[in-house]
């Protein structure tokens, strides 16, 4: 009878053994956030030329990133910001959603269809820091615009999303 149990843990604990040998490394650098800069960025960032950012390097990046979303607040304030209050209220930013979509669909749907296929959606260029939209902030999933698990904006071609009631 105490052979069962023996029998039991020992085969639980050879499979635990043979999946965690089984584990292999990745063969290839990760990708995303953490991996290696795409080529574009490390042109222009990777000033003495060994092939990856040294912690020099990736502060001056970030900096730049910085100035540049920076200066695209000011140019989204200053575009949409009406009532000049320093920020955008939520007409403010339907009004901008619906704008830049506009400026998408112009801009990316060749077969003139009012929407953006796959195809549209693929030749659209990717931003070098990731593949973030618009104002660096994804396509409105988790962490977009609204916040995190927030709404965010409609995909370019998607129909407007009904206005919340008015809350005071």
């Amino acid at each position: 009878m105490k052979t069962t149990p023996l029998m039991t843990l020992g085969a639980l604990i050879g499979t635990c053994l043979i999946a965690s040998a089984q584990t292999t490394a990745p063969t290839s650098p990760p990708k995303g956030p953490h991996g290696p800069p795409p080529p574009e960025v490390l042109k222009q960032f990777d000033k003495d030329g060994d092939g990856k950012l040294s912690p020099e390097e990736q502060k001056a990046m970030q900096e730049a990133g910085k100035a540049k979303r920076d200066e695209m607040q000011k140019a989204m304030l200053a575009k949409y910001d009406k009532d000049g209050d320093g920020k955008l209220s939520d007409e403010e930013k339907k009004t901008m959603r619906t704008e830049r979509q506009a400026e998408m669909l112009k801009k990316y749907d060749k077969d003139g269809d009012g929407k953006l296929s796959d195809e549209e959606r693929a030749a659209m260029p990717k931003s070098p820091f990731g593949s973030r939209g618009p104002g660096g902030r994804g396509h409105g999933q988790s962490g977009g615009p609204g916040g995190p698990g927030g709404a965010g904006a409609p995909p370019a071609g998607a129909p407007p999303a009904p206005a919340a009631p008015p809350t005071e």
